[in-house]
């Protein structure tokens, strides 16, 4: 049995592989997916709107549009930008929240922040002229950029807010989508791009007895400060009496729970896997270094992070935290395995790395926290890229407090739920507030996620087209679907890190195919399916078999709960080559490739923008 060393952590490789697979056969679930409730019907509550009251009665919208965006959030937004950077003024915002921000707006949590460097993930920060305030931004600060984005660009009169969309139509006969909502608008759009985005739709634990509970019950994405007190900064001083249950260690509760450690008369963690948590190391942004940044800057840092975390190596490193640190150890060994000449394959290098990089997080639980029963719970047992690495200063650090008890589950999950409180292992804990930190069905497609019926050409529905699969060109465009743009595809087509990338490059793919086809007097564009096939192929022949992988990993969102192979949700349904491979192939389709996998309809005459649609802009 050999000992493996990187750095200062040493390690037996074999005893860790066996280590890992026990703790997933502990989390494996019959049920997978099924363990999770959607928040409709019954639970439709659960996803209410708190931030704004009943919506203000408007009459119904009836109108001819060139573009209807739905979704609010930054991939609706980033399309209009680039809408109206290109002139066009004749389109509609449908967004069924009561402003801008999509996850910004719906989680406004306490301590709600996000865990990608501001300066990259905040798109349209040279445009717009917003200053982020640190380094990694608060929920609060993002969404104020969001309305930032709304009014830079005049997108707020042309929004409709607190707004469902409930079905898009293929009206064959003036080859126009036509868009009902639930207030009765009735809008004909030529072109409709969607962007709902993959942390919009709430997801429930399916623990039995719910709607037993007859305390405060409610998901971190729909605070309820009047119950709390506080704001996202903190300070929940109405709990200073009560015994508070969070349920989830994931993204969101390592956010979570530090504020409410503070106020609570006493915080319950119920955790069924524990999370691999770094050092956030966040600081005030350097307003003299901000100033002096060159323009264009942000797309050369965003392509600089994405490059590296791509396992593309940069001769600098422009963002250097704790995400390109793993990559750049990884890109370190693999140059020197590639110079030795070793048949060592890089899975191994890359594990080598990875079984490294736990054992030093394992360890900096075993340093932060008191408790040695408290800290070996919350030590992470799986690969570094089964679940998304999580960055908190404070997280472990509420566990040595005397009013926070960790409840770990080992993998069991939550009991049941009883009028009174949240039972595991036969012992009931009375609580007064549960706070589900469950996050979100991140593998649904937009209209799931929008919650829409989208019927294309001869009346065939989306979830007809797609029942055995996904066919689609570059994740975004559908044969049946003329005149149709995802934004924020993942399905065949790509993800990231910092997702706000993915939706600046699909955006600015659907405005220029818009805008072009508007100047052309394009009636129709639509994929063909021989593109969709050949898309396949090509998504086939880049394919990454990360199947085992995934499988080795303890269940989460990332590998499908547990049944990967059944349907490779997220990071298995990507394009294999990457996001960087992925921007050049959608550019250079725009400039060689439409012509040969589409097929056109023209009007008489170009079609022209209205005077009243240019001198809005």
């Amino acid at each position: 049995m050999s000992t493996v060393g990187e750095g200062a952590i040493s390690y037996d490789a074999k005893a860790l592989r066996e280590k890992y697979l026990e703790e997933r056969d502990k989390r494996l679930r019959r049920d997978g997916l099924r363990q999770y409730i959607e928040a409709a019907g019954e639970f439709a509550d659960f996803s209410d709107d708190p931030y704004v009251g009943r919506p203000a009665p408007r009459p119904a919208v009836t109108e001819d549009l060139d573009v209807a965006v739905i979704g609010g959030g930054f991939g609706g937004l980033l399309t209009a930008a680039k809408l109206r950077d290109r002139g066009m003024g004749s389109f509609r915002i449908i967004e069924q929240a009561g402003d801008f921000g999509g996850t910004w707006y719906w989680n406004r949590y306490p301590g709600v922040r996000c865990d990608i460097e501001a300066y990259i993930y905040m798109p349209l920060l040279e445009e717009v002229g917003t200053i982020p305030q640190e380094r990694y931004a608060t929920g609060q600060e993002i969404f104020a950029h969001c309305q930032a984005i709304g009014r830079h660009y005049r997108l707020y009169e042309r929004a409709l807010f607190q707004t469902k969309v409930t079905k898009i139509v293929w009206d064959e006969s003036r080859a126009r989508w036509q868009i009902h909502t639930h207030r009765g608008d009735r809008l004909n759009a030529r072109f409709v791009t969607v962007s709902q985005g993959p942390l919009a739709k709430v997801k429930l634990p399916g623990i039995p007895g719910i709607r037993d509970f007859q305390g405060k019950l409610f998901h971190s994405s729909r605070w309820d400060y009047a119950y709390t007190g506080g704001d996202q900064q903190g300070g929940q001083t109405k709990l200073a009496t009560e015994r508070v249950a969070v349920i989830g260690t994931g993204a969101t509760a390592v956010q979570i729970v530090p504020k409410l450690a503070r106020h609570a008369g006493h915080l319950f963690v119920f955790q069924r896997t524990p999370s691999a948590i770094d050092r956030r190391g966040n600081a005030p942004t350097d307003l003299n270094w901000f100033s002096g940044l060159p323009r264009g800057w942000q797309r050369r840092r965003m392509h600089n992070f994405l490059s590296i975390i791509s396992g593309q190596p940069q001769a600098e490193d422009l963002v250097a935290d704790q995400w390109t640190d793993f990559w750049k150890r990884f890109g370190a060994a693999m140059a020197a395995h590639q110079a030795s000449g070793s048949r060592v394959s890089p899975m191994e290098v890359m594990q080598r790395i990875d079984y490294a990089k736990m054992g030093e997080l394992r360890a900096r639980c075993a340093g932060i926290i008191e408790n040695p029963r408290t800290a070996a719970a919350v030590q992470p047992w799986y690969n570094y890229l089964c679940k998304r690495p999580l960055f908190s200063d404070e997280f472990l650090e509420a566990f040595n407090r005397d009013n926070v008890t960790l409840i770990d589950t080992d993998g069991r999950g939550v009991g049941a739920i009883t009028k009174s409180g949240v039972v595991f292992d036969g012992h009931e804990y009375a609580v007064e507030c549960i706070i589900f930190a469950t996050g979100f069905d991140v593998g649904a497609p937009p209209h799931k996620v929008g919650g829409y019926q989208l019927i294309g050409k001869h009346g065939v529905s989306l979830d007809t087209k797609w029942a055995d699969g996904v066919r689609s060109l570059h994740g975004t465009q559908m044969s049946g679907f003329p005149n149709f743009h995802i934004v924020g595809g993942t399905a065949q087509g790509s993800t990231a890190f910092n997702f706000t990338h993915i939706l600046a490059m699909q955006a600015e793919h659907a405005a220029e195919l818009i805008d072009r086809s508007l100047r052309g007097g394009v009636r129709t564009q639509e994929v063909t399916p021989d593109a969709e096939r050949r898309w396949l192929a090509t998504m086939q022949a880049k394919h990454h078999d990360m199947a085992q992988f995934y499988e080795d990993c303890t269940p989460g969102f990332l590998n499908n709960e547990g049944e990967f192979r059944d349907k490779p949700t997220f990071v298995g349904a990507t394009y294999g080559g990457g996001p960087i491979e992925y921007q050049r192939v959608i550019e250079e389709w725009r400039a060689s490739g439409v012509e040969t996998d589409t097929t056109r309809t023209y009007v008489e005459e170009p079609i022209a923008r209205s005077p009243a649609a240019v001198s809005s802009l």
